[in-house]
């Protein structure tokens, strides 16, 4: 591990996303972004709908559209359970942009039997998966 790099997991239900060492890690905490870096305090955050990034020991920057979950920091390890978690190169856009098109066509449809709720958070990921990929 080098001089200012950490140890991250990004964890979704299916698989280990990433692990390694990172100069730094940003999640989409409910409450806004935060900034992970060398002997950040102890923090557990829940995170959002939105991107993380990483920079790897390497200089490399990773982005990933997230889904939420949950973040934990502690001595100079990070922890990132995601309900998903997509890298950014890895996207499937048409398949981001059937997703968006679904959920919008239920939310004005105006169903009574419609969950819009639900309908526009499946319209939020797809609407970050597709802002991500652009930026791979």
């Amino acid at each position: 591990m080098g001089d200012k790099s950490f140890k991250l997991e990004i964890v979704t239900p299916q698989r280990v996303v990433f692990k390694g060492d990172v100069n730094s890690f940003t999640a989409p905490g409910v409450m806004g972004s935060f900034q992970v870096l060398f002997n950040h305090a102890p923090l557990l955050s829940t995170i959002g709908i939105g991107e993380a990034k990483l920079r790897d020991a390497g200089g490399n920057e990773i982005r990933y559209a997230t889904g939420g979950g949950f973040v934990e920091v502690l001595n100079n390890k990070v922890t990132m359970l995601a309900e998903s978690a997509e890298r950014a190169d890895e996207i499937n856009i048409e398949r981001a942009e059937k997703a968006k098109s679904r959920a919008q066509n239920r939310i004005a449809e105006r169903n009574p039997d419609t969950n819009i709720e639900r309908a526009q958070a499946a319209l939020a990921r797809a609407l970050n998966r597709l802002k991500v990929s652009e930026r791979a």
